[in-house]
């Protein structure tokens, strides 16, 4: 138990810069007390002392905002950052060296009885109000954002956002960002000041919109200086300006 503990605690100085001494995180840390509750309340809910594991819980949750069902199947070193609103249902699976911001959910969309709640692998990171909910898997090292919803599986290593939850960088999209490199435009705008996916997409057709209209008159032009002369609505159709859209989407 007190291996664990100092296992939780030297977590803690590993991922938060402001952590400064082992009593400060010890005292003033409740996503230290949590878990050190957690183990207790598991501890007493494993051997069917069911009641007395949800007191525990209960009082774990009344003392740090941090909920966490007994029935709970928590790794080694989890780290909960600042850990008001956090829930942990009682299905859940989490493995090692899980970070969990404050307001995370993981949460269950079934009354059934069985697994309903998500299982994290080793190195997730979960961002603050993020919810994830059913029996879904949240892959090795992989992300997700701040305030996402997520109800089906993330890749290990890939990065979720938004509402519902879109993966940002699996292999795929690196592959279709290369060749659009290729092409001569960015097909999802990447850009640093832009972490909306659903923006980032709507920027690059944008993007390659503006290329298509460049290109087509281009191709007007070497028509005219061949003697090929185009008339009618195809010559005179109206240009769209994407600075324009692309500001309404901003």
């Amino acid at each position: 138990m007190f291996s664990r503990l100092r296992e939780d605690i030297q977590s803690v100085f590993n991922r938060d810069p402001a952590a400064r001494t082992f009593w400060e995180v010890l005292t003033c840390y409740p996503g230290v007390h949590a878990i050190a509750l957690h183990r207790l309340a598991h501890w007493l809910w494993a051997r069917g002392l069911r009641w007395p594991g949800r007191l525990v819980s209960h009082l774990g949750r009344f003392f740090t905002g941090i909920e966490i069902h007994p029935g709970a199947t928590i790794g080694r070193r989890l780290f909960i950052d600042h850990g008001m609103g956090v829930v942990i249902g009682e299905t859940a699976v989490i493995g090692n060296d899980v970070t969990l911001y404050h307001g995370v959910t993981l949460g269950g969309t079934s009354w059934n009885k069985g697994k309903r709640h998500p299982t994290l692998e080793d190195g997730v990171v979960i961002g603050a109000g993020a919810q994830v909910l059913g029996p879904i898997t949240v892959g090795a090292s992989a992300k997700v954002g701040s305030n996402a919803v997520v109800v089906k599986n993330v890749p290990s290593g890939a990065t979720a956002v938004g509402n519902p939850a879109r993966i940002i960088d699996n292999e795929q999209d690196q592959k279709r960002e290369q060749m659009a490199g290729q092409l001569g435009f960015s097909a999802y705008a990447l850009a640093t000041n832009q972490d909306d996916p659903l923006a980032k997409a709507i920027h690059g057709l944008l993007d390659h919109a503006a290329d298509a209209d460049r290109r087509f008159e281009l191709l007007l032009k070497k028509l005219e200086d061949a003697g090929v002369y185009v008339n009618g609505d195809l010559a005179t159709a109206d240009r769209f300006d994407p600075q324009y859209l692309s500001k309404i989407v901003d």
